[in-house]
């Protein structure tokens, strides 16, 4: 069971001045999650991922900036993203960063790429969306190549072409990188050729649904020659003091962060019912510590899992709410799950 990590996930979501309807603006809300990652670290949870967004609702574009800033206010937390859209990237320029700042942060870093789920980022950097597949699976071979830290020779098509050239900084680790998946079994194998560790973002549905996709990625791995990962999860959670409380928070910000995303990719509205089946059978983390507890160990049991990340400002919130999401996470879930797992 101590091979188990938790994490914590945000796509920097601009939170709400406290008790008000008022945004924070996009410095103070970039200050939050320093605030947030400083937390985290002292509670000992092992790993914080930054999403990469490029909309009016996050704040973060650059993760691996706040990813250098949190290593110089942190001792022992993993300094990660969830994802790096390594398709509208350059992957020297990717890899530079990373190892940049895994030097900085005594080998804390860790690059998680992957398609991205949003496409702003395609048109901002001039990519055509036309070439979706083919700019991340060239890109993937090329990163691979890049994180052996040899002299690179390289014959792109969707990429520059490299003659010779080393790329710097070379760090005396190995960067850590995983892939992060939405569900698609042509990135689970992707995955699994190149050897990563393999992240799945289950958002909606029951979790065990996700459950062949381990075994896919755990059966190729092992036809590609390469030991299986442990694979992680990520999900949204909000943790509050009561199960009434957790609810009506979660219920209010996951409700607008659904009509904006349905508006714009024709899902039907979210219910209030819906959202309780989400609560107690689906994806969502939420409740008192111990009722997220007693889910998240029957979760980690029945997928098998080695990491689960929750994500936890969805929506915005207060500061004051994301705050205690963490604090709780941290100081009463993770031991709960850990001594609910040990007594299986």
């Amino acid at each position: 069971m101590k091979q188990i990590q938790f994490g914590i996930d945000t796509f920097g979501e601009l939170a709400y001045v406290e008790n008000t309807d008022e945004l924070m603006s996009y410095e103070d809300s970039l200050k939050l999650v320093i605030e947030e990652g400083i937390l985290a670290d002292k509670l000992g949870i092992d790993v914080i991922a930054l999403g990469e967004h490029h909309r009016e609702e996050y704040a973060i574009s650059s993760p691996d900036t706040v990813l250098a800033a949190l290593s110089q206010v942190t001792e022992n937390i993993i300094l990660g993203t969830g994802v790096t859209v390594l398709s509208s990237d350059d992957p020297v320029r990717v890899y530079e960063r990373f190892a940049t700042l895994d030097a900085i942060s005594n080998g804390r870093a860790q690059v998680m790429v992957g398609r991205g789920s949003f496409i702003e980022s395609f048109p901002l950097f001039g990519y055509d969306l036309e070439n979706y597949n083919e700019l991340f699976e060239e890109k993937l071979k090329m990163f691979n190549e890049l994180l052996k830290q040899e002299v690179m020779n390289w014959q792109g098509e969707f990429t520059q072409s490299l003659d010779n050239i080393q790329v710097y900084p070379i760090i005396k680790n190995k960067l850590d990188v995983h892939v992060g998946v939405g569900g698609s079994p042509d990135s689970i194998i992707r995955t699994a050729k190149y050897g990563f560790p393999l992240m799945l973002a289950i958002i909606g549905g029951e979790h065990k649904r996700f459950k062949p996709y381990i075994e896919l990625y755990e059966k190729a791995m092992k036809q590609y020659g390469h030991t299986p990962h442990p694979v992680g999860i990520h999900s949204h959670g909000v943790i509050a003091d009561t199960d009434k409380e957790a609810i009506d928070i979660a219920w209010e910000y996951f409700r607008k962060t659904h009509e904006i995303l349905g508006r714009e990719r024709g899902w039907s509205p979210m219910t209030y019912e819906r959202f309780l089946d989400e609560v107690k059978h689906g994806a969502y983390f939420v409740g008192s510590p111990e009722t997220v507890a007693q889910k998240l160990a029957r979760v980690i049991k029945e997928m098998g899992i080695g990491r689960f990340d929750l994500i936890y400002s969805m929506g915005g919130q207060y500061r004051s709410h994301r705050l205690k999401t963490i604090q709780l996470y941290g100081e009463v879930v993770i031991p709960r799950v850990r001594e609910l797992l040990n007594e299986a």
